[in-house]
């Protein structure tokens, strides 16, 4: 009879859990929607960034050439060198199945640009740190999209 008694208290404790998952599963499917949106949409303008910033690379257009020569980057070869990085680590980037190495790539490309502006002395918040902030906004993109990823780093909440 004990036996019998403990298997009924298992077989409850089963359906409870069973009911907790569902009901957590329900609850968290619009906010993992909205997660995954966002994170599209984060991406979506560093994606559109990074694309009109390697084409004007590729064009080799006179602002870019002045502004290169600037930072010790003289030449239309130059230009069309780095835009030409810049959009392949970019389209790498744009296709799920490559996102994270397009974003291991572009985080080195743009951990260059800041090394560059540290280098020449640019105004540190708004050059220095502008590849940072293309960083942040490229990884956090990704984060909320990839569900592979928020495993993988877990932000975890202490109660």
């Amino acid at each position: 009879m004990a036996s019998g008694a403990g298997a009924i208290e298992i077989k409850r404790k089963e359906e409870t859990m069973t009911t907790q998952i569902q009901m957590t599963a329900a609850h968290s499917a619009p906010n993992r929607d909205r997660r995954v949106w966002v994170g599209w949409a984060l991406s979506g303008v560093t994606i559109a960034f990074l694309l009109v910033d390697a084409t004007m690379k590729l064009l080799a257009l006179p602002v870019v050439l002045e502004a290169s020569a600037l930072l010790g980057f003289p030449g239309a070869d130059m230009a069309r060198g780095l835009g030409t990085v810049l959009l392949m680590c970019t389209l790498l980037y744009a296709l799920p199945q490559t996102a994270v190495l397009g974003a291991i790539l572009l985080t080195g490309y743009l951990g260059g640009a800041v090394a560059t502006h540290v280098r020449v002395e640019s105004p540190f918040f708004t050059h220095s740190l502008f590849g940072v902030y293309l960083g942040l906004m490229l990884w956090g993109g990704l984060y909320l999209r990839d569900f592979r990823l928020r495993t993988l780093f877990a932000l975890r909440v202490s109660t």
